[in-house]
Order: structure tokens, then C-alpha cells, then sequence
């Protein structure tokens, strides 16, 4: 019987409210006790939006709306355990008090303006980079979209 070695398929979530992001710290390797965005793995038979809104409120315990699709990242080598796809979604909260839970240690509210200067895991700074052009002029982005 052929084997087939396929990527694993995760989502991540840039929940917004007012001019701040929600970021976790993260209680597992890799990158553990370092900033990320919320998300996780999609499960056998979930909607990527359902594992987004899953995800989310697993790690923060916020409630959260799903508003866009950042973009698609995809390249080989963005997690040290596996190639790992992720959608990214953008999100916004009614909900004023974030709080770690399951695989996030702390979940708090940064400023958009801060989080240029947070060593951040996996590849989220460049999604973080992506999010901030993306406030200014729209667009979708991916791993390997030509930046400007």
C-alpha cells in the first residue's frame, strides 16, 4: 500500500479590539514561554472556520467573530516539528479580559504598535508584518507572496 506524506493543516487567529491584538505565550515546545498567536491544529471532519473559533477561545477564552482571511502560510520549514499549512484568520472581540488556557500559558492585549519589538514564534512575525500592511491597503498574502 503507497504511503503519502501530507502536511498537517492549522489555523491561526489575529483577534482584534480596538487598536491592540490579542497574544498568547506559549506552554509547550517548541517556543515555549514565547509570544505567538492564537491557534492550533484543524481536526479530522472541522471547517477551518470552526477550528479558528475553537482555537481561539481553547487559548483565550474570548469569543470571538471571524472577519477575513489574512492569508495562507505554507512554506516547509515555518514549525520545527512538521510542515505545517496555516490559514490565518483575522478576527474581532466584544470580550475585554483575555485568559490563557490549554496550550497557552498567558493570553494578553498588545498594542498593534508593539508588536514589531516581541520575539515571537514560528513564522508569526512575518504574518504580524503582513496583518500590519494589511490594516493599510487590504490584500491576502501567503509564505511565499513577493513582499513590497
Amino acid at each position: 500500500m503507497l504511503k503519502y506524506k501530507n502536511p498537517a493543516l492549522a489555523v491561526d487567529i489575529i483577534i482584534e479590539h480596538e487598536n491592540e491584538i490579542v497574544l498568547i505565550t506559549r506552554k509547550h515546545e517548541p517556543y515555549k514561554d514565547t509570544y505567538a498567536i492564537p491557534g492550533g491544529f484543524v481536526e479530522y471532519g472541522e471547517l477551518v472556520e470552526h477550528a479558528a473559533i475553537r482555537e481561539a477561545y481553547e487559548e483565550t477564552k474570548l469569543r470571538i467573530e471571524l472577519k477575513e482571511i489574512l492569508g495562507c502560510y505554507s512554506k516547509a520549514d515555518r514549525d520545527p516539528r512538521k510542515h505545517v499549512i496555516s490559514i490565518v484568520f483575522i478576527a474581532s472581540t466584544n470580550d475585554h479580559t483575555p485568559e490563557g488556557s490549554d496550550d497557552a500559558k498567558t493570553a494578553q492585549f498588545f498594542p498593534i504598535s508593539e508588536i514589531n519589538q516581541l520575539n515571537l514564534a514560528f513564522d508569526h512575525k512575518q504574518i504580524l508584518q503582513d496583518y500590519i500592511i494589511w490594516k493599510k491597503k487590504g490584500g491576502t498574502y501567503w509564505s511565499t507572496k513577493e513582499k513590497e
